[in-house]
């Protein structure tokens, strides 16, 4: 199934949750792959696990968060016919690949977010012109393709192909999944449990969750309470919790990266939350069949809120609005009593769409379409 075209894949750094999908587009279509040195807390992944990993290469940062990718422009990279990009537009070597490929008839892919919807005028078209200039757009969700339509974007350039984690292990873990006594030993009772798995950062809003469980408490309806993850905000959280009185119902479980772990945690929970933006944390929950209430202003969220069917797999609530976080969460909790039923629609979108093999299909597909 390998391609006889010469490919080549151009990332900032190799994120320990994208491992699966350039695994496929290594061992199916040849790719070969340059990262950007990892200055990031997200956890990498060994380059050995790619047999065509390349080299890595080193960002430059001018004026933050401009940066030249060294390295990027090299003779040997110069060979290739086929570029998929991180489509960062504060990446200048990248502008000047784009021009290149251009000049040279070559094709490039910008893998990005695409648009968020909440660009000024001087951004918006900065961004119309750079991704204007690649072969094909590969975006993140629909909402991103529709605000690029409407500001002009060829169509025929924008490609959906959503996100990923590794979703055969994850569907391996929670076919063998089944409810444990883990949330029940930890907090001494069998209250309903919230969770909330990844960073803990201030732009994420935990403090929300915790004051939503607070209020409930108030009205005598007492939640359980998860954190896993760790971050810049976990002592603020900490003393939070003492001060509102609740931090026996909040567990700090701190760093997880064992994903069997993580599966059940998530499968013995009742509802996933996170007030802030969405991201990963949304396919992660959804893939162990837990719904998740996230806000529903899409301007300042990430793509991956589009993996949630409202009422189906979860909800949303007013941003910032604590009030209406409670009310969702309790609506939810009251109205959907039937976890297996929860389960399966909570996976059906990922089961669908968010998964390294329907990515591949699409990236593949273009990559063929542009090599007549």
């Amino acid at each position: 199934m390998r391609s006889n075209n010469k490919i080549c894949c151009i990332y900032n750094y190799a994120q320990h949750y994208r491992l699966p999908i350039f695994q496929l587009l290594n061992d199916r279509l040849g790719v070969h792959f340059y990262f950007g040195k990892n200055s990031s807390d997200i956890k990498g992944f060994n380059y050995n696990l790619l047999s065509n990993f390349e080299r890595e290469l080193e960002p430059i940062y001018l004026i933050k968060p401009f940066y030249w990718l060294k390295g990027s422009l090299s003779p040997k990279l110069r060979s290739y016919t086929h570029f998929i990009v991180l489509g960062e537009y504060f990446c200048l070597s990248t502008w000047a690949l784009l021009i290149l490929n251009k000049i040279a008839g070559k094709k490039t892919y910008l893998w990005s977010h695409g648009y968020y919807g909440n660009e000024g005028y001087f951004k918006k078209r900065i961004k119309r012109l750079f991704f204007s200039l690649g072969t094909s757009n590969l975006l993140y969700g629909e909402y991103a393709r529709n605000l690029m339509i409407k500001d002009g974007i060829n169509d025929h350039k924008l490609e959906v192909i959503y996100n990923s984690l590794d979703f055969v292990k994850q569907s391996r873990i929670f076919s063998d999944l089944k409810s444990s006594t883990l949330l029940k030993d930890h907090f001494k009772n069998s209250n309903k449990t919230l969770i909330y798995i990844g960073r803990l950062q201030h732009r994420k809003k935990i403090s929300m969750i915790l004051q939503a469980i607070s209020i409930m408490k108030d009205q005598d309806q007492e939640y359980n309470l998860v954190l896993v993850g760790e971050g810049e905000s976990r002592a603020e959280l900490e003393e939070l919790a003492v001060e509102l009185d609740i931090n026996e119902q909040v567990w700090f479980f701190g760093h997880l990266y064992d994903e069997e772990k993580i599966g059940q945690l998530l499968f013995d929970s009742d509802l996933c939350v996170s007030p802030g933006n969405v991201g990963l944390t949304a396919m992660h929950s959804l893939v162990y069949g837990t719904p998740i209430i996230t806000h529903g202003n899409f301007q300042n969220q990430m793509p991956e809120f589009e993996s949630i069917i409202s009422g189906k797999s979860g909800d949303f609530f007013e941003e910032n609005n604590i009030q209406n976080l409670v009310l969702k969460v309790v609506q939810w909790l009251e109205n959907h009593t039937d976890r297996d039923v929860v389960r399966k629609d909570c996976r059906k979108s990922i089961e669908s769409k968010y998964n390294p093999e329907y990515q591949f299909k699409i990236i593949k597909q273009i990559i063929d379409e542009n090599s007549n």
